[in-house]
């Protein structure tokens, strides 16, 4: 927050009621003349003697709902013609000399189109509001641009802050960034899916589209406009009837279609327009309805783009999806982390999915347990508080493996201790390589392998499944899990 914030208007402090509303005849809109021209002068004014010669545009924001880029143009905008290349340079971050600042102010002014903050960081701010009201906040004192704007007929007054400074959606959330395992996420979403389409949004209320396919995702990222905000949405239904069956009995909706040279464009209708899209419609070849409200609006993940050197600097947040909200909560887990949660399910496959603060979780069944386990449910159970240790995070699949037995003490350091040992234990399986013994009198006890040619023969002749046997433990290897037996050396 500056030091010094001005609220600059042409409204006399003198006609205002104890309530500190305007009473005077002032009007609440812009002469586009020399009222006008002083705001102009005294943003230049102030500029100056803060050192500054260019202003960056913050948070931009058109009238409406418009698109741009592949899309015809947004109407009427005061600021398309302040840009090279039109509204594609009205982003976020953009740097415009302070000359071009003044007639982004002049837009505003005028109510025509647009709307942003203009700031130069830690130094000076610009915003615009409601009423013709101007707030320029700088770190210096500015006594000159003050004298100056009074001198040109307009009233500067002291603030602690400007009403328009930023201030994020929710403090407590962590924007997901379009990095490396971004796109590494989405690469794998379009190769799964063979195609999505992406919605970019670089300013508030204008959007473009673009189907996504494993051969064009590196050629649309180069095209992203600066700071955007992109949204992955699933691919378009080529059933277009079915899209249509799709529109709401009321409400507004946003309405995307491509055509059969594939440009997709979209519109945001309500239930008075509907019949009007639907003839458009009719010559698609793809198309959804994606509703407004933004808890009903589920994309699959969203992202905002960081600038060159991999730093997120745009302010604005996307509204979270599940995928997001994941991502944000691997974002505070680790390697080695030991981490509680819910057994959530287990899968006929064996895997057992563990509820860790929302996320989901798995364990292998090599995980559950150092000895044998021939189920899951051998042990643990749906319902169960259970504590493991993080065995990996990985954010472009999005899966976190557990581990139950690293928190356990390893026996087979104790194992080990045993070779030299006579045991009597049960046949437990019979291989075309040997027989396998139980050592230990317990159901998850561990087994060995007596090969054929250690075997010393059964008393029946024919050694099976539940015969008890008497074997030596000649070796272990803790490595690999082996125990290897013999019933010959019994005696030796």
């Amino acid at each position: 927050m500056l030091p010094y914030v001005y609220r600059v208007t042409k409204y006399d402090p003198a006609d205002r009621d104890q309530r500190g509303s305007y009473i005077g005849t002032e009007p609440a809109v812009s002469d586009h003349g020399p009222v006008e021209a002083a705001y102009l002068e005294a943003v230049i004014a102030f500029a100056d003697e803060s050192g500054v010669g260019e202003l960056a545009v913050r948070e931009p924001h058109l009238a409406g709902f418009g698109h741009f880029g592949v899309e015809p143009p947004v109407d009427g905008s005061g600021v398309a013609g302040l840009f090279p290349d039109g509204l594609a340079g009205f982003h976020d971050g953009a740097q415009v000399p302070i000359t071009v600042a003044a007639e982004i102010v002049r837009a505003m002014l005028r109510e025509d189109g647009a709307w942003c903050r203009l700031e130069a960081e830690g130094v000076m701010t610009v915003h615009v509001g409601w009423d013709q009201y101007l707030y320029i906040g700088s770190n210096r004192h500015c006594t000159a641009a003050v004298a100056r704007s009074r001198a040109l007929g307009l009233f500067p007054e002291r603030l602690d802050a400007s009403p328009y400074d930023f201030a994020p959606d929710d403090p407590a959330y962590v924007q997901r960034p379009a990095d490396a395992d971004f796109w590494a996420r989405l690469n794998w979403v379009v190769s799964a899916h063979r195609a999505t389409f992406l919605e970019e949004t670089s300013t508030a209320n204008a959007s473009r589209w673009r189907r996504l396919t494993r051969d064009n995702i590196e050629t649309v990222r180069s095209r992203l406009a600066p700071r955007a905000q992109l949204a992955v949405w699933p691919d378009l239904l080529t059933d277009v009837d079915t899209a249509v069956a799709a529109l709401p009995d009321e409400g507004l909706v946003e309405i995307v279609w491509e055509d059969e040279s594939g440009q997709i464009t979209s519109a945001v209708a309500d239930e008075t327009q509907f019949a009007a899209v639907e003839s458009q419609l009719a010559a698609a070849s793809a198309a959804a309805v994606l509703p407004m409200h933004a808890d009903a609006r589920q994309p699959l993940f969203t992202a905002v783009l960081p600038d060159s050197d991999g730093v997120l600097r745009a302010r604005w947040q996307t509204e979270p999806t599940p995928s997001d909200r994941g991502w944000a909560f691997l974002k505070t887990l680790r390697r080695g982390q030991v981490v509680s949660g819910t057994v959530a399910s287990i899968a006929d496959f064996g895997v057992t999915f563990v509820d860790i603060g929302g996320f989901t979780a798995m364990i292998n069944i090599p995980q559950l347990s150092w000895r044998p386990v021939d189920h899951p449910s051998d042990v643990v159970s749906v319902g169960q508080e259970i504590t493991a240790e993080v065995l990996d995070v990985d954010m472009i699949w999005e899966r976190v493996p557990l581990s139950l037995r690293a928190l356990q003490e390893d026996p087979w350091p104790q194992v080990a201790r045993r070779i030299g040992q006579v045991v009597t234990g049960p046949v437990t399986k019979i291989a075309p390589i040997g027989v396998f013994v139980r050592i230990e009198d317990r159901k998850d006890g561990f087994e060995g392998l007596v090969p054929t040619g250690e075997l010393g023969g059964s008393p029946k002749g024919v050694i099976e499944v539940g015969d008890t046997l008497r074997v030596k433990i000649i070796d272990v290897d803790p490595v690999r899990r082996r125990i290897a037996l013999s019933q010959k050396q019994v005696g030796r």
